[in-house]
């Protein structure tokens, strides 16, 4: 059943506050929903209320779906929790993640979460991608990991040794120490451990990308999870009364899938299929196998997922009514997405439906939980970010002729675990956390209206003439003006007389031979410059 605006979503009001300084805070009017405070909470709750539900699912190869119920995970939790206890694993010795989303990955993250103990699920590219594995060495310096998991001993073997050290276990699914081996814990180690939890006992720690050096490590803690999952729920109210399905492929190292999708699922009572497809030629087809299968109640994708989905929605019937019969919702992150995209998916929507299914975005971080700002209003384009949640306080702050976003409230991190200099760093002196983005209200007489991305504060840049560039608002431009030829930009031009770009294809632009490639692009580009109020 598709939601209705009225009772389904939250209808917000605010309160602003202007400061000396300029600033302004605005707040949603009323508390912070009471919620569980332990990520465990949850899970007793549902193996207690509904045993036999689907909790999780994955495809074994080219068969059926291989579940496991409530019931199942919490004991399974257990066991593995204990183990990792036996092991010698203590908040100062986590576990450490490196491959992919699997039912291992899930259990042994949540069992970890169960006892006390934090886990870090890192990206497998620093296992498999990476020559010297140097990120992977920093991670391991400055967590000391007690356990390190990886589903194949023998493509993460150098990885595996990268990071040895003594008392250091190394489990996998067929190597000396197995994550079956872990299945014989006693129970009740784990129940005494889960006793001692308390909002502050540290979950996880997530790595941000590291791209300007080693990769920091963010606390997520307990209190930090649930409470951003109230204002999940408080936003979108029918997950209370629908428990919440989805297929989800976005990996658990990034917060939008490993803390967003993933606990939302846990939390409500849902079911989380993992789905081995990816938003890539080639790839796709395994999701939308999946999606033949599969009635979503919540569906997440980046931008270039919802691209290659949105051809086969167009052309197979059947998938585009099995996919909306159960649609709550449409989200979409990580990029901007593209109007002819949005428009496309809207229209889908409605002629599968008859009527428009919910397609939004929000804005947050790794440091947010990263649930922050969302938006509920049906738009006409793609883009607006939305509004703060219900608990957290939005501090816009005029800087550079934008203003800066800063948030503070329960879900916000504590800081980057062992390096209080970056801590401080990202807060401000009233303690919000500073996001490094700017955002431009949809509506400048009614802030309540959402806001859109304006760019991030240290990527602008100025061109030689002294005009300043607005690098998030430009590259949304030049993207949606393709036409789908392309699935992102590089804008170029500091201190240089004119912009450029570097063109990132999409699978579309790619089909197309150079000379018919080059023809459309510069019809495109030249349509685009004639529109624009200064020159592209």
């Amino acid at each position: 059943m598709i939601p209705t605006y009225d009772t389904d979503f939250w209808s917000p009001a605010f309160t602003y506050d202007e400061q000396p300084d300029g600033s302004v805070l605005m707040a949603q009017t009323g508390a912070l929903p009471d919620h569980p405070p332990l990520l465990a909470d949850y899970l007793d709750h549902w193996a207690a209320t509904a045993p036999d539900r689907t909790w999780l699912a994955r495809r074994s190869g080219a068969g059926d779906w291989t579940r496991i119920s409530y019931a199942q995970g919490l004991d399974t939790v257990r066991r593995l929790g204990a183990s990792l206890l036996d092991l010698g694993l203590t908040p100062d010795r986590p576990l450490l993640i490196l491959s992919e989303n699997s039912l291992e990955h899930a259990l042994l993250g949540m069992a970890c979460v169960y006892v006390g103990v934090p886990y870090a699920p890192v990206s497998p590219a620093y296992s498999l991608v990476s020559k010297d594995h140097g990120k992977l060495r920093d991670i391991a310096t400055l967590l000391t990991p007690g356990a390190v998991f990886a589903d194949d001993a023998t493509a993460f073997g150098p990885a595996f040794a990268a990071i040895a050290a003594p008392d250091r276990h190394q489990i996998t699914r067929d190597g000396e120490l197995t994550y079956a081996s872990l299945l014989d814990g006693d129970p009740a180690r784990a129940d005494a451990a889960r006793a001692r939890l308390a909002p502050d006992t540290v979950a996880k720690y997530l790595f941000t990308s590291g791209s300007t050096g080693s990769p920091k490590a963010v606390i997520n803690t307990n209190g930090m999870i649930t409470a951003m999952q109230a204002l999940v729920r408080d936003c979108y109210r029918f997950l209370t009364h629908s428990p919440p399905v989805t297929l989800d492929w976005a990996p658990w190292n990034h917060t939008a899938a490993g803390n967003k999708v993933f606990y939302l699922i846990m939390t409500n009572g849902g079911t989380y299929y993992i789905d081995d497809g990816r938003p890539a030629p080639g790839k796709i087809d395994e999701t939308l196998r999946n999606l033949r299968e599969v009635s979503c109640t919540w569906y997440f994708n980046v931008p270039v997922g919802w691209d290659l989905l949105i051809d086969a929605l167009e052309t197979d019937e059947a998938l585009s009514k099995t996919f909306f019969s159960d649609l709550g919702m449409m989200f979409y992150a990580g990029a901007g997405m593209a109007q002819h995209t949005w428009d496309r998916l809207k229209k889908a929507s409605i002629k599968a439906t008859g009527q428009e299914v919910l397609l939004a975005t929000g804005l947050g971080s790794t440091e947010t939980a990263p649930f922050a700002l969302a938006c509920t209003d049906p738009q006409d384009k793609s883009g607006n970010v939305g509004v703060p949640a219900r608990g957290l306080v939005l501090k816009l702050v005029p800087t550079g002729g934008k203003l800066e976003a800063r948030l503070k409230g329960p879900t916000i991190t504590p800081g980057y675990y062992g390096d209080p200099a970056k801590t401080a760093e990202v807060f401000d002196a009233d303690g919000y956390y500073c996001l490094g983005d700017a955002l431009r209200p949809a509506d400048p007489d009614d802030w309540s209206k959402g806001f859109f991305f304006d760019g991030r504060i240290a990527e602008n840049f100025k061109l030689s003439t002294g005009t300043w560039v607005a690098v998030g608002a430009v590259r949304a431009k030049l993207v949606d003006a393709m036409g789908g030829l392309i699935r992102d930009a590089v804008i170029t031009g500091e201190d240089q007389a004119q912009l450029g770009a570097l063109l990132l294809l999409s699978a579309k632009g790619a089909a197309l031979d150079p000379d018919t490639l080059r023809a459309a692009l510069q019809d495109k580009l030249a349509a685009a410059a004639k529109a624009a109020t200064a020159p592209l």
